[in-house]
């Protein structure tokens, strides 16, 4: 898009600001040390500080912030790689969880490193030492100095999957010239969905393209064969469902959910995911004030015939306690944070029942419930209502399930080949080899 235009003052001041806040950039880092939201072994990358060579050749740059944008990147990189295996892949992310999960699955020719906070030397450092040729950016990362630096150092830049949540973009129509000098710095946008491509043609004054979710084409969750084994030997023909990716207030749905079923299936499991595996503890404690027996993961507390609740308060394991359960309550779209990814359970065949708040992935949940794969439900007395059916019905649940995985897997295909095929008009073509 590269529209030129004089840079807006606010971002001036903040790009000024930030220089200025190298001591706090660096406490910040520290606190987050402390709390285990930084890897202790790679902190350094945060400030810029690759810990490995760039290797020879044409290197793309793509950055996703965190798990679900991750996850997406995968098939994207494999897929690009087959188009060009001319190209090495430099995948950033901002999060442990998800730097886990790149450095087991990311392909040859790709590898993961933490993105720079987005102080101009920390940025700066990376650029310099990495110089990508092109830049993918996924979903809604609109770092200021990360992104007008790298504007005037990457050849080609695109937002892929651009999503703007409605606050964000309520807010950032208060700042129409700072939102719309930093879209122009990709040269591609293409939007997750309709209702998001409105949003993003309306701050960029550009064009904007749509061939569907990229997190249509994402893998299946990875799951340990040997956990699952064990966790289905300690579960036994008991009936469970699974609260998955909660919120605050969403574990108090899941506990009350639970009471309302107690007298209909005495032997009942409830499995209670938190979004963010911290809340373990705010979670058990939710649940241990009802009275109910409490098992928690991260403890290394055991299911046994007398848990009533099992807090699944660990990273990286969701896959397997979805391979665990057949109903799952997916959460985020209870209180209003938009929804999470229902695509996850659905491919691994699961029936799935959400909240009202599902801005994320609107048009996702409604192709889901048009083919009977999930169901809306607003409070613990229709969660619990929803969850009594599909137990006591097989044959319901396993059609709800059914629909939810074709629906998942229907334009996977589709969406990739479209996606890749806009890139890879983007992309540099010469193979001329990097000289450091």
């Amino acid at each position: 898009m590269n529209v030129s235009v004089q840079e807006p003052l606010g971002l001036k001041i903040y790009r000024a600001a930030s220089r200025a806040a190298e001591p706090i950039a660096s406490f910040a880092l520290k606190r987050r040390l402390k709390s285990g939201k930084e890897d202790p072994n790679r902190v350094n990358e945060r400030r810029g500080v690759a810990s490995r060579e760039r290797p020879e050749g044409l290197l793309v740059w793509i950055h996703g912030a965190s798990v679900g944008e991750s996850l997406s990147v995968i098939p994207l990189v494999e897929r690009l790689l087959k188009l060009r295996p001319d190209l090495n892949f430099l995948v950033t992310t901002g999060t442990v969880t998800s730097a886990k999960l790149m450095t087991d699955r990311l392909p040859a020719q790709a590898f993961h490193q933490f993105i720079p906070l987005d102080h101009p030397d920390f940025v700066n450092a990376f650029l310099d030492h990495w110089q990508p040729n092109a830049a993918i950016f996924v979903e809604s990362e609109f770092w200021p100095n990360l992104i007008l630096t790298a504007r005037k150092r990457v050849s080609s830049m695109a937002l892929v999957n651009g999503r703007i949540s409605p606050q964000s973009f309520n807010d950032w129509k208060r700042q129409p010239n700072t939102i719309r000098y930093l879209l122009s710095s990709f040269d591609t946008i293409i939007a997750q969905d309709y209702q998001n491509a409105d949003r993003l043609v309306e701050l960029s004054g550009g064009n904007v393209e749509m061939f569907g979710n990229l997190k249509n084409a994402a893998p299946a969750l990875p799951a340990c064969d040997q956990q699952i084994s064990t966790l289905k030997s300690a579960i036994g023909e008991r009936p469970v469902w699974l609260a998955a990716s909660t919120h605050p207030g969403e574990e108090d749905l899941a506990v009350a959910t639970h009471d309302r079923l107690k007298p209909d299936f005495d032997n009942l499991l409830t499995i209670i995911a938190p979004r963010h595996p911290n809340r373990g503890n705010e979670a058990k404690e939710i649940a241990m004030e009802k009275g109910l027996r409490v098992g928690q993961r991260s403890a290394g507390d055991e299911i046994t015939a007398e848990t009533d609740v099992y807090i699944a308060d660990t990273l990286g394991e969701l896959g397997i306690f979805y391979r665990l359960c057949n109903v799952a309550f997916v959460g985020g779209g209870v209180t209003p944070k938009g929804g999470h990814n229902p695509l996850e359970p659905a491919r691994l065949g699961v029936a799935i029942l959400h909240g009202p708040h599902t801005f994320n992935f609107v048009e996702t949940y409604k192709s889901m419930r048009d083919v009977g794969g999930a169901a809306l439900v607003r409070n613990d007395r229709e969660l619990a209502a929803a969850i009594r059916r599909l137990m006591a019905d097989g044959k319901t649940r396993d059609t709800m399930s059914k629909a939810a995985q074709q629906a998942a897997e229907v334009n996977a295909e589709q969406v990739l080949s479209e996606i890749c095929d806009k890139l890879m008009q983007t992309l540099p073509q010469s193979t001329t080899p990097h000289v450091a």
